[in-house]
């Protein structure tokens, strides 16, 4: 085992906890991968070696540093890839570490059902289902022409060495400096429509501001619904062009929640992120002849030189203001 998978327990609205934390694991090895707003992928080869601790061993070590120096807590999945790391995780409680070696891969996988295989959507495990592979002991059994013909060649492939416990990816060194997030937690479980949708127009005015501040735009957004029963539902767009205009990436976060067709769920907080960050000079403006676009963003330049004059609240949509 190799690879740490932490889960921090921070509560809501202190994601800016983050790269402190961050910081922690890199005392330990400069392979640090952030996933926002409260993880991280740690690859300790070498570091095993380096402080005569195994990966378990060193994963107390990060807990205990984590509560002592920073007051949160960690749960901790181990495993031999990036795979097993993030499922082992999935039945790690808080406080403790859940490894599982390359030995028990096949084991530890064979009755978890096909959609708890991470990048495995709904379409595919439907498609699965159909045919009887809904396990993933099932679906490393099947012959590779059969899921093949399934799901494409490619990812047939992928699907089945995974399935396996055969993970080639890899723990890819970022920081969190490549996206910003906006939080909106409300004040008891909420099931209004309407006021998600305002909390959403909130969070993308947040960040709308923020990008330009800074002079970036983002590529995609990822919209995350904490429900009562604290799961969380995640969903992530890529947007038409990158951009940092209030008004599309509003849009983009509206055609996200529309999709997850929540009926009265009670919904706790709604968390926006916006990632794939680029020098905003790197835009590509698609130009059109409607001249309420180019009154919108005109507009939106003043609010920005208002606000940075006056306050973050100098200037707020109308349905914001009550």
């Amino acid at each position: 085992m190799t690879i740490l998978c932490v889960r921090f327990q921070l509560p809501p609205m202190y994601e800016a906890a983050l790269p402190g934390l961050l910081g922690l694991l890199e005392e330990f090895t400069p392979v640090v991968e952030a996933l926002p707003p409260d993880g991280a992928l740690a690859d300790l080869r070498g570091a095993e070696r380096y402080f005569g601790r195994d990966a378990v061993g060193l994963a107390s070590v990060i807990r205990v540093r984590a509560l002592a120096l920073h007051g949160v807590d960690c749960a901790i999945g181990a495993g031999p890839g990036p795979l097993l790391a993030r499922m082992a995780l999935r039945e790690a409680r808080p406080g403790a570490v859940r490894a599982v070696t390359a030995e028990e891969a096949a084991e530890f996988l064979a009755d978890r059902p096909v959609v708890a295989l991470p990048g495995v959507g709904a379409a595919t495990a439907r498609t699965l289902c159909e045919y009887g592979l809904d396990t993933l002991g099932r679906v490393a059994a099947a012959p590779l022409s059969t899921l093949q013909r399934l799901v494409g060649a490619k990812t047939g492939r992928d699907l089945r060495e995974k399935a396996g416990g055969i993970d080639r990816s890899r723990v890819v060194p970022n920081g969190v400096s490549r996206s910003l997030a906006a939080e909106r937690a409300f004040p008891r479980d909420e099931i209004d429509p309407a006021r998600h949708r305002r909390a959403l127009l909130s969070a993308t005015e947040e960040l709308g501001t923020r990008l330009r501040a800074v002079d970036r735009i983002c590529r995609t957004l990822t919209l995350t619904v904490r429900y009562a029963d604290r799961s969380a539902t995640p969903r992530t767009r890529t947007l038409r062009e990158p951009t940092a205009h209030t008004a599309a990436l509003t849009a983009a976060a509206y055609e996200m929640y529309e999709a997850l067709g929540l009926q009265r769920a009670r919904v706790r907080a709604i968390a926006l992120r916006a990632e794939g960050l680029a020098p905003a000079e790197q835009a590509a403006h698609q130009l059109t002849f409607d001249p309420v676009d180019e009154k919108v963003r005109r507009i939106e330049e003043a609010a920005d030189r208002a606000r940075a004059r006056f306050g973050p609240r100098a200037v707020i949509p109308g349905a914001l203001a009550a």
